[in-house]
């Protein structure tokens, strides 16, 4: 079991009180005290989504909103909730805490009926944070398209579909392990509280994605906070599921339920979505999807315009689930020449490293500047990436048009 990032009440009794002692500590436990409005209570701008998502920091697409990149300018190592994209499926609910309550159930548990747990008993249990992004497996998908010239499905995010923010809640295993999960455990499945998604007519049910339990009892955690604030509605209020490092629907947002099963278990979003289709795969796809790959960004809008003989400083932002990023270098001649960057923060597995680097152009035109990120694992940015058909994991370079005059 993974060990707290900060400190907490002494988890020693964890390991000394029987589980059914804890669950009447558990019982006794005061309701958390009530959120003023349980959330922010700005009216949203976009159908099914709360918070107001000015066109300067998002681009709405659909039920979702995309970060613009240029919006994580000065923002600091944590995306500010105000600016953390969306992604829905259908609409956000606006759920409470006094209401709420999270049942653990299912063949992998050894007491034979569900356990439920309320929001102020979740909250008594020992807390741990993790700072770690959040990503869309889709992120960059718009580049299959624009520049490998490959179509293909489902929403054409750039490279805003992403966020670091420090999530506080309780470890998914010391749930799991109150609930009385057993040996015989394989799967765990969470489940929202979001209405059903429905696609090409077919009710496919709540969103739902099911995690192996080694990850479940490794590094998962269920949040109730984020960035030290309650969490907003549309980024899972009262509870929600973080699987660092993992693609952005393993953590399941308004987590509702958890099926705990002694044989694997799969939905829609292990068959339909989030695997890999096309020619370089076999015919059923590939296995499910997991960890998240590794990016950059430059914190610069599409198109925009320097001046010649003048020196820019430009920033931008790499990432990767594999291992921490050691290395970014830039190039401003469209990847011709390639130098490093200066890393502005100390390197983090499941975060991101700002970095900065100068330029001085010298002539007016169209130019393309391009970032690549080495991570600790090995991995380097390729400068295409291998097609699938549904636009996941997009790891290439991104060239980014600007104009000099």
């Amino acid at each position: 079991m993974s060990t707290a990032t900060t400190p907490g009440p002494d988890r020693s009794r964890l390991g000394q009180v029987g589980r059914r002692d804890l669950l009447k500590v558990l019982a006794a436990a005061p309701v958390a005290a009530q959120w003023a409005a349980a959330g922010p209570a700005a009216a949203s701008v976009s159908p099914g989504i709360v918070k107001p998502l000015p066109p300067e920091l998002f681009t709405i697409r659909g039920t979702n909103a995309e970060t613009k990149v240029s919006a994580f300018a000065g923002t600091g190592r944590l995306t500010p909730a105000d600016r953390f994209f969306v992604r829905n499926h259908t609409s956000t609910p606006r759920l409470g805490e006094s209401d709420w309550k999270l049942t653990v159930w299912g063949s992998g548990l050894g007491g034979g009926r569900p356990v439920h747990f309320t929001y102020g008993q979740l909250r008594s249990l020992p807390p741990v944070t993790r700072t770690a992004f959040l990503e869309c497996a889709g992120n960059g998908r718009n580049y299959f398209a624009t520049q490998q010239g490959r179509p293909v499905i489902g929403t054409p995010w750039t490279l805003g579909a992403i966020g670091v923010a420090r999530w506080r809640g309780v470890r998914l295993a010391d749930v799991l392990r109150l609930a009385g999960i057993t040996d015989r455990a394989v799967d765990v499945m969470p489940r929202g509280l979001d209405d059903d998604f429905v696609a090409g007519g077919v009710n496919l049910g709540r969103p739902r994605k099911p995690l192996p339990v080694a990850k479940a009892m490794n590094d998962v955690i269920l949040a109730y906070e984020m960035n030290g604030e309650p969490l907003p509605y549309d980024h899972g209020f009262p509870v929600r599921v973080v699987a660092p490092s993992w693609v952005g629907i393993a953590s399941i947002k308004w987590l509702g339920d958890l099926e705990v099963s002694d044989t694997p278990l799969s939905s829609p979003w292990t068959t339909q979505f989030y695997r890999l289709f096309g020619e370089a795969y076999p015919p059923e796809g590939s296995v499910p999807l997991t960890r998240q790959t590794i990016k950059s960004t430059f914190e610069l809008a599409e198109g925009a315009v320097f001046e010649a003989s003048r020196i820019h400083h430009l920033t931008g932002r790499s990432w990767s689930a594999a291992g921490a990023v050691r290395r970014v270098e830039v190039s401003t001649d469209g990847g011709a020449h390639w130098r490093p960057a200066k890393l502005r923060d100390t390197p983090h597995r499941d975060s991101w490293v700002r970095w900065s680097a100068d330029w001085r152009p010298r002539h007016a035109g169209p130019a393309e500047l391009l970032a690549r990120a080495t991570d600790t694992a090995g991995n380097t940015q390729p400068l295409a990436s291998v097609h699938n058909t549904q636009g996941y994991l997009f790891d290439a370079v991104v060239r980014h048009g600007v104009t000099v005059r």
